[in-house]
C-alpha cells in the first residue's frame, strides 16, 4: 500500500460507524451525537435477503493470529467508504484487505502484550450505539431485520466482539505512536524534502472572534432542580428504587440517557474537573449530593470500582432559564457590541473584560480550530453553523447577538462574532502555515514508526492470504515472500 493510499484510508477512518449509518439507514428521527464512535466494521454484518434470494457462501480472505477477515469484510467496507466520498482512483480491494490485516495485527499484538479493554465499557459503548440505532429505524424489530440477526441479544454479542477489536487496535496503535513528538529541526528537515511541484496548498482561511454572555439563572429555578435531586436520591437510598431507572426517566443528557446514566471512566477520560473530583470521592454504591458543573446539576453514583476505572450512573437536570433572563442577556450584549463600535473599548478588550466564555475570553475571544488547534479555520472544513453566521461578516464588522445552544448541553447563551483576519488560498509557507506543517511532519514520522512496528510483527505472526488476494502487491510482506 503506498503512502497516498495509506493516508486516504487512515482519513477516512475505518473504526467510525457513523457515517456508514447515515449512509446506509433512511434519515427518520435522531441524528447519532458527533462524539460517539463505533466500529465500522458492523458493515460486515449481512444485510436481510430477499425472499428465494441465494446467498454466496462468505469466503475467507485472509487470517491474521486469531483474526479472521471474510470477503465479505472487503466488499461491504469498500461499499462503506465509497458512500463517503472515496473513489476507485483512492482505494482498491488489495489496499483495504491490507488496512484490515493491519487492524486485525494491532489487536492481536494487544491481546500479546496484555493491553486490556474491560468488557463493561464494550458494552456499555455497544448498547449505547444500538439504541441509537434502533431511535433511527423506529424499532428493534426493523433493526433486527435490517442487519438479518435472530434477536438483540445476537446483534449485541456481534456488536461487542467488533468494538473489542477496534478498541484493542486502537489502543495497541496509540502506544506505538502516542509518544511521537518532532523537533522544530525535524519539522523544517520535513517541509524542505517536499519537493517544490508538491508543496501543499492551503484553501482560504478565517479567523474568527467572539463575545458569549450566558443568561443569569435565578437561585430560586436552582433551587428547584437540587429539591427534585435531593428527592430522587432519597428515593433510592431510603426506598430501594433504582437509580438507572431514575436516570432513564430524569436525567436530561442524552448520551447516556438509553444506558441509565453509565459513564466508564478513568481519571484521564475527558469529563469536567467537577464531574471526576465527584466521582473519585466517593465509595462504591455511594450517591453523592447534588454538584453544579456547567452543564446544570448532577447526582452521581459510583456503581463499580475496577482499580483506577469507575464504572458510575448520573442524572444531570438543568434550571430553566426564564426568557425575561434571556432577554437582559441579549440587551447587554447588544450594549457591549454598541461600545466597540463606537471605540469606546476594541473587541479584544470587550471579550477579556465581558465574556463569559472562559475557553476564549482571555485570548481576546480568539476561537481555536477544534480539529488542530489553530486560530484559523478552512472555509472548505468549517462548521456549517459557524460559516453561516459569519459568511457574510466585512471585515471589522459585529454581527448581531445570536442565540445558541450550548453543543455540549450547557444553557443557551447569546455571542457576537467578528471576522478578525482572512487569509486567501496559498501554496505552504513555512513561517506562515508551521502549526500545518508541524502536523504533516508528524504524520509521517508516525507513519514511518507504524511502518517499521507492522514490518517487524508480521515476522512473528500468523498469517494466511487466500484466494485472489494472493496476487496483490501489498506494500506490507503479508505475503512473507
Amino acid at each position: 500500500m503506498n503512502r497516498c493510499v495509506w493516508i486516504v484510508l487512515f482519513a477516512l477512518g475505518l473504526s467510525s460507524l457513523q457515517a456508514q449509518v447515515r449512509d446506509s439507514i433512511p434519515d427518520t428521527q435522531i441524528e447519532p451525537p458527533q462524539e460517539d464512535v463505533a466500529p465500522r466494521e458492523l458493515a460486515s454484518l449481512d444485510p436481510p435477503a430477499t425472499t428465494g434470494e441465494r446467498r454466496k457462501l462468505d469466503g475467507i480472505a485472509a487470517v491474521v493470529g486469531d483474526y479472521v477477515i471474510l470477503d465479505s469484510d472487503v466488499e461491504k467496507t469498500m461499499i462503506d467508504l465509497k458512500n463517503q466520498g472515496a473513489t476507485d482512483a483512492e482505494i482498491d480491494d488489495c489496499s483495504l484487505l491490507g488496512k484490515l490485516m493491519e487492524d486485525r495485527l494491532y489487536a492481536h499484538q494487544a491481546v500479546q502484550d496484555s493491553i486490556l479493554v474491560s468488557d463493561d465499557e464494550v458494552y456499555a459503548q455497544s448498547d449505547r450505539y444500538l439504541q441509537q440505532l434502533e431511535q433511527r429505524l423506529g424499532s428493534m424489530e426493523k433493526l433486527l431485520q435490517f442487519y438479518n440477526k435472530e434477536s438483540a441479544e445476537d446483534l449485541r454479542e456481534e456488536l461487542f466482539q467488533i468494538n473489542k477489536l477496534q478498541m484493542l487496535s486502537q489502543k495497541m496503535q496509540q502506544k506505538v505512536v502516542g509518544d511521537i513528538k518532532v523537533t522544530p529541526e525535524e519539522v523544517r528537515q520535513f517541509f524542505r524534502s517536499i519537493p517544490e511541484d508538491e508543496k501543499p496548498v492551503f484553501g482560504a482561511e478565517l479567523e474568527i472572534a467572539q463575545i458569549v454572555i450566558k443568561p443569569e439563572v435565578p437561585e430560586a429555578e436552582k433551587q428547584k432542580v437540587i429539591d427534585q435531586l435531593n428527592a430522587i436520591k432519597a428515593d433510592v437510598e431510603d426506598n430501594d428504587a433504582n437509580f438507572r431507572v431514575k436516570a432513564i426517566l430524569y436525567t436530561e443528557d442524552e448520551a447516556s440517557r438509553s444506558n441509565g446514566g453509565m459513564y466508564t471512566m478513568t481519571r484521564q477520560t475527558q469529563f469536567v474537573k467537577e464531574f471526576k473530583d465527584v466521582a473519585f470521592s466517593l465509595q462504591e454504591g455511594e450517591i453523592s449530593e447534588p454538584f453544579e458543573t456547567q452543564f446544570g446539576f448532577h447526582i452521581l453514583m459510583v456503581e463499580k470500582i475496577r482499580g483506577q476505572e469507575l464504572d458510575v450512573r448520573h442524572i444531570l437536570i438543568r434550571p430553566e432559564v426564564p426568557q425575561a433572563a434571556l432577554e437582559e442577556a441579549r440587551k447587554k450584549l447588544d450594549t457591549i457590541r454598541q461600545h466597540v463600535i463606537d471605540g469606546k473599548y476594541t473587541f479584544a478588550e470587550a471579550a477579556r473584560n465581558f465574556s463569559d466564555e472562559k475557553e476564549t475570553k482571555f485570548e481576546g475571544g480568539q476561537l481555536r480550530n477544534p480539529e488542530t488547534f489553530d486560530t484559523r479555520f478552512e472555509l472548505t472544513r468549517m462548521d456549517p453553523a459557524l460559516y453561516n453566521q459569519v459568511r457574510n461578516l466585512k471585515d471589522n464588522e459585529i454581527s448581531r447577538p445570536i442565540l445558541e445552544e450550548d453543543p455540549r448541553g450547557g444553557t443557551a447563551s447569546y455571542k457576537i462574532l467578528m471576522v478578525t483576519n482572512r487569509f486567501d488560498e496559498h501554496e505552504a509557507d513555512f513561517s506562515r502555515d508551521y502549526l500545518k506543517i508541524q502536523e504533516l511532519a508528524l504524520r509521517d514520522k508516525q507513519f514511518r514508526a507504524i511502518t517499521d512496528w507492522i514490518a517487524e510483527h508480521i515476522d512473528d505472526t500468523y498469517i494466511s492470504v487466500n484466494g485472489e488476494y494472493r496476487q496483490c502487491d501489498f506494500s506490507n510482506n503479508w505475503l512473507k515472500q
